[in-house]
């Protein structure tokens, strides 16, 4: 914090009172306040940082509702940078479902009602031939990561058009405290295209361009700007594409991939996340990726991501890829996606299968008696008890994982997945449920959550300099995030490691992934005896600095 232009960022006075990346409020020493002319602007008592957490753990606690409590972590986001990032990393179990989901999803919907400050770049329809201009805007040059949004396909919520800004602002938030990546190389953008939210596009406080969504050649011809000039304003950058639809989300990554260090976390970080979790619960059934049959109440990019990375890791299991693919069955409005329906299309394709017609999700559990479910259409109650009971009569230790988020949108709670089968569910979700008693026996349930996973992949490319992001890095995650779950998580019912590790999950992801760069030949960069301590070395650790040092 005290290398850009000196110590404070050359900042002095009420200036830098008003900076938050390099405001320290109370915690000013007596010399620093002589030194950089804040005499008398703060109250006299200088506070250790450890005293403002508590104050600001007093005053977030005393919020009774989550949105509330996002307004309350934003803000001192906007003032201390520092100490907001020191409290995610200390709470990381109490302060993640609000910075990020479930609530971020409530605040996205809320977003033009509870604006306050601006946070990240609005690229717009209207900066048509002039995005370089615009991005050469953000005051740091040194960008190693923006996650990008169109808002159109915002979790299970649908268009929210530039109200998105959340998600990535959320996302980075992420990067920063779980993975260590340094916020100031961290850029959160909106493509505002317009938005078909006919609510938004009423609402006099809704902050985006009120028009209907760009299509086709204009709306591909808007993202190969940003990406184009995204790379020449900031060498070296990494791109995360972050909710889009699912009929832009595959042709945008695919179209992009090999161009530079870029992913979509809702189709490869989703993937990640859920193959760890089916590993981790493999440990306890005692089968083989080989021998599993999932089918997905979903269809989209979620659906299809898990479904192709299932693939790949039944493959190095011993099949083929035309049998493995025969073990991932998708659902979606219409029933079974099966060969000869007129609507199969895209990445469908390669999920459909010979099978007579089956048009409910109950009946597909019933023929094709699956070992595991995944839920990630958004579709709250998917998972009825008919359909857990009959999964539960099927297998000993049936896997259900209900990934859709927010907390709504799930396709069952954790309770009603232990109830329904007496106990023996393999469960996570993509949202947090409090433990489970029954019977006698307290389960915890944890979230399958992409915060796992995305962090750790955006430190390793990073710390890497990779100049490619492949599905290998995604399987390495994969492992090494269910590697880190203890045989005392798997007795209480978890099939992650509890978030307060994610520290350290995200070190261990990064250094898998920075080592199939350098395996891969993706870098350049010299390759350091031990890959985890440097990896660990980069991390930030948001603790003030001693500016009379500087």
């Amino acid at each position: 914090m005290t290398d850009k232009h000196g110590a404070a960022g050359g900042l002095r006075g009420i200036d830098l009172l008003r900076s938050p990346e390099y405001n320290k409020g109370t915690a000013f020493s007596d010399a620093e306040r002589d030194a950089l002319g804040i005499r008398g602007l703060l109250p006299p008592y200088v506070c250790t940082q450890d005293q403002q957490m508590d104050r600001v753990l007093a005053s977030f606690r005393r919020k009774t509702d989550d949105l509330e409590k996002f307004i309350n972590l934003a803000a001192l986001h906007d003032r201390n940078e520092t100490l907001f990032f020191r409290l995610l990393v200390d709470h990381p179990d109490e302060m993640t479902p609000i910075v990020y989901t479930p609530t971020v999803g409530l605040a996205c919907q809320k977003f033009g009602h509870i604006f306050q400050r601006p946070r990240g770049l609005y690229v717009t329809a209207k900066d048509k031939g002039n995005i370089k201009k615009v991005l050469q805007n953000w005051p740091e040059k040194k960008v190693s990561i923006i996650v990008v949004t169109d808002g159109e396909r915002i979790l299970g919520l649908g268009d929210l058009g530039a109200s998105g800004m959340g998600i990535p602002v959320g996302k980075l938030a992420l990067y920063t405290a779980c993975a260590g990546v340094h916020p100031s190389e961290c850029l959160p953008v909106v493509l505002d295209v317009g938005t078909n939210n006919e609510a938004f596009l009423n609402d006099p406080l809704y902050i985006g361009l009120h028009q209907k969504r760009l299509t086709g050649d204009d709306y591909y011809g808007l993202i190969e700007e940003f990406v184009t000039a995204a790379m020449e304003v900031f060498p070296g950058l990494m791109i995360q594409f972050e909710d889009f639809a699912n009929h832009s989300a595959f042709k945008v990554l695919q179209k992009y991939i090999d161009r530079l260090p870029t992913f979509n976390d809702d189709i490869q970080g989703t993937a990640a996340v859920s193959l760890a979790g089916l590993f981790t619960a493999l440990r306890v059934t005692g089968q083989k990726m080989s021998e599993q049959m999932i089918v997905f109440q979903g269809a989209g990019s979620a659906a299809t991501g898990i479904a192709k990375l299932a693939v790949l890791a039944m493959m190095q299991d011993g099949l083929s890829e035309a049998d493995a693919r025969k073990r991932c069955w998708l659902v979606d409005s219409k029933g079974l996606v099966v060969k000869g329906r007129a609507d199969v299309a895209g990445e469908k394709v390669p999920f459909a299968h010979e099978h007579a017609e089956v048009k409910t999700l109950a009946e597909a559990v019933r023929v094709l008696k699956p070992t595991a479910i995944i839920g990630v259409a958004a579709q709250p109650g998917a998972f009825s008890e008919e359909v857990v009971r009959t999964m539960a009569a099927n297998n000993k230790r049936p896997i259900i994982f209900a990934l859709s988020n927010p907390t709504s949108k799930c396709e069952c709670t954790a309770e009603q997945a232990y109830k329904w089968t007496d106990g023996r569910a393999l469960f996570a979700s993509g949202s947090p449920f409090d433990p489970v008693t029954l019977n006698g026996k307290t389960y915890v349930p944890r979230q399958g959550n992409n915060s796992y996973i995305f962090p750790g992949v955006g430190m390793g490319v990073i710390a890497s300099h990779s100049s490619r992001i492949t599905e290998e890095m995604f399987m390495q995650s994969a492992k090494s995030l269910a590697e880190l779950v203890t045989q005392a998580d798997l007795d209480q019912g978890s099939l992650y490691p509890p978030l307060k590790t994610v520290r350290d999950v995200s070190s261990h992801i990064a250094a898998a992934i920075a080592k199939v760069a350098w395996d891969r030949g993706l870098t350049k960069d010299p390759r350091p005896a031990d890959i985890l301590a440097f990896i660990k070395s980069k991390m930030y650790d948001p603790r003030y600095p001693d500016y009379t040092k500087g």
